[in-house]
């Protein structure tokens, strides 16, 4: 059997525990991870008055740096990617991944409510980098996390976001698409075993 790339999508509107994710996710899987605002910010940093348009136009070129990245991977690779994919069409994304020779996507969907949304942006404004939008937003991230919907592009594991996320069930169900063997190619260590 040939095993090409896999992508493991890591979605959600801002604010909805993305990046703990990702990072529970390379702990335990030891996959490479991409970041779209990870690729934009040093860019941002560069633009003193940033208006969202420039910001979106950033966003864009930080997707086509992903999907050339991955690309250049290997065949077998797995790559967790890290971004609110619903700000741009399911076609742009398609296109990307099909560029990059991603055989598979999987889907990790952050579900959060809108009033939890806005409090974690709300709380975090100050740490965040020059260039996001600022307090003014909140009221457009309260609509956004009312209509925001996977990118489904693949098979959804929906991840609640509150006081216990459940990453043991998000385990069982990443574990379930890839058999031992093949992790074992990927990563050189055994995760735990999929889930019959």
């Amino acid at each position: 059997m040939t095993y090409g790339k896999k992508l493991v999508l890591v979605n959600g509107v801002p604010a909805s525990g993305k990046s703990t994710v990702v990072r529970h996710l390379t702990d335990r899987f030891n996959w490479p991870s991409l970041s779209v605002d990870d690729i934009k910010e040093p860019f941002m940093a560069h633009y003193p008055d940033l208006d969202r348009d420039t910001n979106r136009q950033l966003g864009r070129a930080a997707c086509q740096v992903i999907g050339s990245i991955v690309s250049q991977a290997p065949s077998k690779c797995v790559y967790v990617v890290d971004a609110w994919f619903g700000f741009q069409p399911s076609a742009f994304w398609q296109a990307i991944f099909e560029q990059a020779g991603v055989e598979q996507v999987l889907e990790i969907w952050n579900e959060i409510s809108p009033d939890q949304a806005v409090a974690r942006y709300g709380a975090r404004l100050h740490e965040r980098k020059h260039g996001h939008p600022g307090e003014d937003y909140l009221p457009e991230l309260y609509k956004l996390a009312q209509r925001a919907k996977p990118l489904a592009l693949g098979p959804v594991y929906e991840l609640a976001q509150g006081k216990h996320v459940d990453y043991a069930g998000l385990d069982r169900w990443l574990s379930g698409w890839f058999s031992s063997s093949v992790t074992q190619v990927i990563n050189g260590h055994h995760p735990s075993q999929p889930v019959s």
